[in-house]
């Protein structure tokens, strides 16, 4: 008898409640073990009044720890009280599943020290990816390889509200709104549209990757918040959407790590991801592009992760599921390489930047301002050797006072 219990009776937990009960014959018949879930933690009990599992619920951490558990399975989020949560069961020398992005992403190497030390483990695949299998695939069957690099759509809540903005032809308010009413995203939808929850995902990716711990505080970040109908306009132009795209690349000394908007292929792996879904492009210098794609979030497609680690923990018991390099990677947010960018420049002197552009850019293609419909704004798609040279330019014309505000959004003709 394997005894479970849950910190967490959400959207999550509740989905992870009903797949316990809904596996259980078949889960005893396939691993001669039950299943049973002794205890659920929640914030207010009579919310649940008349839920069945009533009588399993507790509002006091004490009695999950009071009870004989095998594994804890956190379905919070956050850090706050998660962490200790995590950290008592793990030091009591119970197995820990969990969902939570937040937790790992910021002491996912502690806690994995901790449960080595105390003969458990702690097992995360849905934080990253919801129900895609994403992280087992990496770290085992990816193993022969020498990951290069990753090219991922990590949250469905912005990729929703982008595939809006390019095929219904909304606006980003009305998208984000939409996206709110239909509970793909939150009152407060600053960590989607922003970009800060699918770089704590890069960074859980990255690490296990490449073997060196990607610190997501250092991964640069730029949201889709800033995203208009024109930029989609002028992105057509060269059969292209934008997504908001999580990039790493390894390199010998450093790991480039960025999550910002990137005009990408409309026919292309990751320019076919639409609505909610994520989609991840692992490169390995022996297998070359794998792609990963499902629904990234959601009651049963992360229910599902966990009940698939909870199936690794019962069949691998003393195994470590990932690593976590000891070696703190040196994260550059700068795109190295010679690349197309779209740029819009705000300005009353269009000759003098359509002429700072020629004289920059060795390959530099302008657009009309018939087409561009703003005698204000100069539009412009540059070849530039790197993005630290596309931002000396920026620099440049901003300090000569030619220029307002500019935009620039990195273009990935090939994936």
């Amino acid at each position: 008898m394997i005894n479970i219990a849950m910190l967490g009776y959400g959207v999550v937990g509740s989905g992870v409640a009903e797949l316990i009960l809904r596996n259980k014959y078949k889960f005893k018949r396939k691993l001669n073990e039950e299943l049973v879930l002794s205890k659920i933690l929640v914030r207010n009990i009579e919310k649940h009044a008349d839920n069945r599992n009533y009588r399993l619920l507790t509002e006091n951490i004490d009695d999950i720890f009071k009870e004989k558990v095998d594994i804890i399975v956190e379905a919070m989020g956050g850090l706050d009280p998660s962490y200790e949560y995590v950290k008592r069961a793990l030091n009591m020398k119970k197995h820990v599943i969990t969902a939570n992005k937040d937790l790992i992403a910021e002491y996912g190497y502690e806690l994995l020290k901790l449960a080595r030390e105390n003969g458990v483990t702690i097992h995360f695949e849905a934080s990253v990816g919801g129900g895609i299998p994403l992280l087992k695939p990496i770290n085992e069957c990816l193993v022969g390889n020498q990951i290069k690099s990753i090219k991922s759509i990590l949250n469905g809540t912005a990729n929703f509200i982008l595939s809006k903005m390019n095929h219904d032809k909304m606006s980003y308010e009305n998208a984000l709104k939409l996206a709110q009413k239909l509970g793909f995203a939150e009152s407060n939808p600053e960590a989607d549209v922003k970009g800060y929850d699918a770089a704590r995902k890069l960074s859980i990716l990255s690490t296990i990757a490449y073997n060196r711990r990607v610190n997501w505080k250092d991964i640069k970040v730029k949201g889709i918040d800033g995203i208009d109908s024109d930029d989609f306009r002028y992105a057509k132009l060269k059969k292209c959407s934008i997504k908001l795209l999580g990039i790493s690349r390894a390199f010998e000394e450093s790991v480039y790590a960025s999550v910002m908007p990137v005009m990408v292929r409309e026919n292309s792996l990751l320019g076919n991801i639409e609505d909610e879904y994520n989609g991840i492009l692992v490169e390995g210098d022996a297998v070359g592009d794998v792609m990963f794609m499902g629904k990234g979030a959601g009651m049963f497609p992360t229910a599902s992760a966990i009940f698939g680690d909870i199936a690794d923990v019962i069949e691998h018991k003393s195994e470590e599921p990932v690593i976590f390099g000891k070696e703190r990677a040196r994260v550059n947010g700068n795109w190295g390489l010679k690349s197309k960018w779209f740029m819009r420049i705000k300005t009353v002197n269009r000759v003098k930047i359509i002429e700072s552009l020629s004289m920059n850019f060795k390959k530099c293609y302008i657009l009309s301002n018939d087409f561009s419909e703003n005698r204000y704004e100069v539009v412009a798609f540059v070849i530039s050797d790197n993005e630290d040279t596309l931002d000396n330019y920026i620099e440049k014309v901003k300090d000569e006072k030619y220029a307002g505000s500019i935009k620039k959004i990195l273009v990935l003709d090939k994936e």
